[in-house]
């Protein structure tokens, strides 16, 4: 068994999400990719204001039976897992509360890029996602204004369609009509 601080010996068939759970976070980012541990750099201030504010938004706009969390580890399986800086989750999400949540439950994934998770943000996590089959990824770009992306699953190729991209209001009409001034996640 790994002590709750030790991150310099990983297990010899590498992490699991039960391996998180025992870790001291120290203030950073953690995910699994095949039991090998991403460890970031907390966010800054930037990325948190846009994902708190975004998060509040949609949170106000969800119909009822949906809830948004914000940073919960969605679990692909015992050695895979990332943490959406926003979800969207059907029915409030049975798994969220043993702290995550399972790709089922979540209906939208939202992430916003930062320097340091470019490639993880634009094309890991999105084809990750729709290979987990979650109906919906949105893209934040914060670099020289807030601009969202939005795609859709195509389920025969099980890879994301982009359906827009917004730099003024997001307006969607699917998984519900959603309209949201850019300058309202903006701060």
């Amino acid at each position: 068994m790994t002590s709750p601080t030790d991150w310099t010996d990983p297990p010899p068939s590498g992490w699991t999400g039960d391996d998180l759970d025992r870790l001291s976070r120290g203030g950073h980012r953690r995910e699994l990719i095949d039991g090998v541990m991403l460890v970031g750099p907390p966010p800054d201030p930037l990325h948190e204001a846009v994902v708190g504010l975004l998060g509040a938004k949609i949170g106000s706009l969800c119909p009822p039976g949906h809830t948004v969390t914000q940073g919960v580890e969605v679990r692909f399986n015992e050695r895979r897992c990332f943490a959406p800086d926003v979800a969207v989750i059907i029915g409030g999400g049975g798994a969220h509360h043993a702290g995550w949540l399972a790709p089922r439950e979540v209906l939208i994934a939202i992430e916003t890029v930062a320097p340091t998770s470019l490639l993880m943000d634009r094309i890991t996590k999105p084809a990750l996602y729709a290979a987990a089959g979650i109906p919906y990824f949105w893209r934040v770009e914060t670099d020289g204004g807030i601009e969202v992306s939005t795609y859709r699953l195509d389920l025969v190729d099980e890879v994301y369609r982009q359906t827009g991209e917004f730099r003024d209001t997001i307006d969607v009409p699917v998984p519900w009509p959603i309209k949201i001034p850019i300058m309202e996640i903006t701060p």
